[in-house]
């Protein structure tokens, strides 16, 4: 219940303005996202890099209202590459983009303009050496986002994607995408849906976790495994060591200011651990899914409103 109504404040206009206007958010929110502007996210790489993590950068920003709006979100990731390649940074790091955020659900042509403003920001990635994930949003979104993914792999093989381990057609839909050159982030997801679609219990998550991860390790494309949960790790090294893949066949991934020293400790391991960094003005939706996700973090944020209020 928690979970729904947390969720459910991610999008409502009036808590957003409640949680902006407390004057301890911001601090808060420093330890989920790198902070608003573009130098900032840079920096925040650089931080990470230098420690021996990789990094994918998602210019915070969803619900876009215009094809203007749209069209500016994919120049910022264009001037986001344009400052990874002039850094040195490229190599090491990538960009994460919700299609919502390019145009997806406008209401006239919304795929098209997300299909040529991806295609905007994948020409910019290529350029600056380095690789694009679409992110994945709730199940509606889904169809269309493979849709436009397969598009984009015709000219950019190397595209990633993200598929919820807690949607029913998430194992099938790995079958398709663990081919040769594919790059798959597996999550568990972040979004409430119904029964119809998606598991609803832990138990069930987490074993529709360990199929899908099945079908990538034994794949030949390139597994992401996106989760902050030690047994899903554990299983995703055993996996990867029973299919004989080398340490650079697959990574783990996760989020800026959770598990920081697991996230280290992978990393001194020799293995490849990327730090999903989010930036950029529209941190309210993704800060909220962030307390939804994990009681720990709503809990963290509850303190800190009841040390500095």
């Amino acid at each position: 219940m928690l979970r729904s109504a947390l969720l459910a404040a991610s999008r409502s206009p009036q808590a957003r303005t409640l949680v902006e206007k407390f004057p301890p958010t911001h601090a808060i929110v420093e330890r989920f996202v790198a902070g608003e502007r573009l130098d900032q996210g840079v920096a925040a790489t650089d931080e990470l890099v230098g420690t021996g993590r990789k990094v994918t950068l998602d210019h915070l920003g969803e619900d876009t209202k215009d094809a203007a709006q749209a069209a500016g979100t994919a120049e910022a990731y264009e001037h986001l590459l344009a400052a990874l390649k002039e850094t040195g940074l490229a190599a090491d790091a990538e960009v994460s983009v919700k299609l919502s955020a390019v145009g997806q659900f406008l209401p006239v042509d919304g795929e098209k303009i997300a299909l040529e403003n991806a295609r905007r920001i994948c020409e910019a990635a290529a350029d600056a050496g380095t690789t694009v994930t679409l992110d994945m949003e709730d199940h509606t979104t889904t169809d269309s986002t493979l849709a436009i993914a397969r598009e984009l792999r015709a000219d950019f093989p190397w595209l990633g994607v993200v598929l919820q381990a807690y949607l029913r057609r998430t194992e099938e839909d790995c079958r398709e995408f663990a081919a040769a050159g594919s790059r798959v982030r597996l999550c568990k997801g972040a979004y409430k849906e119904p029964e119809s679609v998606a598991f609803q219990g832990k138990r069930d998550v987490d074993l529709a976790y360990v199929r899908a991860l099945k079908v990538l390790m034994g794949g030949e494309g390139y597994p992401m495994i996106a989760s902050h949960d030690p047994n899903m790790i554990k299983i995703a090294g055993q996996l990867a060591e029973w299919n004989g893949r080398a340490r650079d066949s697959f990574e783990y991934q996760m989020l800026y200011g959770i598990r920081p020293e697991e996230q280290l400790r992978l990393a001194e391991a020799g293995n490849t651990m990327r730090v999903y960094l989010p930036y950029g003005q529209e941190w309210y939706g993704y800060f909220m899914r962030r307390l939804a996700e994990r009681p720990a973090n709503l809990t963290f944020f509850l303190r800190a409103m009841a040390t500095r209020g």
